[in-house]
């Protein structure tokens, strides 16, 4: 493990290969957010690079989490059983500082995330950028992923999002999941220098409103 003043980096093998762990830890924390990456980038993300910076201050530790295929160098995601497998082998140093943890991740990270967690007894679900279903294709929808998490599950959907706008997904039966809409945002959360907010108060409003959902778990 190496580290400077503000984050640690471990390595974790799992049965698909090394995976990495950038800890953002929290002074004194009481809740872990662990989230991985999408198929098409790293935890560089702006969405992620902003939670790490700013939920340590609040008393959540967030673990950015590099996929083995990520970390080996790889250009193309594996499939979805291999992705649950490396997540599976991540989640006991996850658990290890023996707080609750916040499976997450953006995009196919979502999913896993989604699909895991039961079996992995994940205190919540963040999931970032849902990817609903292929862009153009909504016949088909992954939202039985999304409502079977069974879990406290917050998304956070750009306006403009391709694999999903907000207002394609389900209602959420029993209050399965809240959603926030982040206006404008493409898949990315970038949002485009016409909209009525600017990129900086995009990031802000992710972050505000997991703050606020990560304050009212029990």
């Amino acid at each position: 493990m190496t580290s400077d003043t503000t984050e640690t980096i471990e390595i974790t093998d799992t049965e698909a290969g090394p995976a990495r762990i950038t800890w953002h830890p929290a002074t004194r924390p009481r809740l872990v957010l662990a989230v991985s990456h999408g198929a098409g980038g790293g935890i560089e993300a702006r969405d992620l690079k902003a939670l790490a910076a700013a939920l340590p201050a609040h008393g959540v530790s967030v673990a950015l989490v590099e996929q083995p295929w990520r970390v080996a160098g790889k250009k193309l995601a594996p499939a979805p059983k291999t992705l649950d497998t490396g997540w599976r082998g991540v989640w006991p140093a996850l658990a290890a500082p023996g707080l609750p943890v916040i499976s997450g991740g953006r995009s196919a990270g979502a999913r896993v995330a989604c699909r895991t967690a039961g079996e992995l007894g994940a205190h919540a679900v963040l999931a970032l950028s849902f990817p609903l279903h292929p862009p153009g294709k909504p016949e088909k929808s992954r939202a039985e992923e999304l409502l079977g998490a069974g879990v406290p599950t917050l998304v956070v959907q750009g306006g403009n999002d391709p694999f999903g706008r907000p207002r394609e997904f389900p209602e959420a039966p029993g209050g399965t999941y809240e959603l926030i809409e982040v206006p404008h945002g493409d898949h990315g959360f970038a949002v485009p220098k016409r909209a009525e907010i600017g990129q900086e108060e995009a990031l802000e409003l992710i972050t505000d409103g997991v703050l606020r959902w990560t304050g009212s778990l029990g």
